[in-house]
């Protein structure tokens, strides 16, 4: 199992799985989300203070390979790693493991980057220092 720059722990809650009994697909991203979110806080980004500059932090591409689906109650951990891609783009490595075996639920990966207030791609400096730039 690789190291991580960022872990966070979660659990599959009932209203997340299909008629399968499986976390439903869709749900996985938000779990993704969340842990990004929780990573840019740890690292020093405030969502609500950025968009008030009118600076907005978007995805434009995610890529996800499901590999063992979760069920309600099951336990799981998202581990993160970041790089920097480009000057206006971030890829964010982050995958899904069951805690129970630290099986592989979920490898993907999300590209984002920030918006300036005319929309267009622009990471502003004190961010690109914030991810380790």
């Amino acid at each position: 199992m690789q190291e991580y720059d960022f872990v966070h722990r979660m659990s599959v809650r009932d209203y997340e799985c299909d008629l399968q009994g499986i976390v439903n697909n869709a749900v996985y991203q938000n779990y993704l989300e969340h842990v990004r979110h929780e990573y840019l806080r740890h690292v020093g980004i405030n969502f609500a203070e950025y968009a008030a500059r009118g600076i907005h932090f978007v995805v434009t591409r995610a890529e996800l390979d499901y590999k063992l689906p979760l069920k309600a109650g099951d336990e799981f951990w998202v581990g993160l790693n970041m790089k920097r891609e480009s000057r206006v783009r971030y890829a964010f490595y982050q995958d899904i493991y069951r805690a129970t075996d630290d099986k592989l639920s979920i490898a993907g990966k999300i590209i984002g980057t920030a918006l300036n207030e005319r929309g267009r791609p622009e990471v502003p400096e004190e961010v690109a220092k914030l991810l380790g730039e």
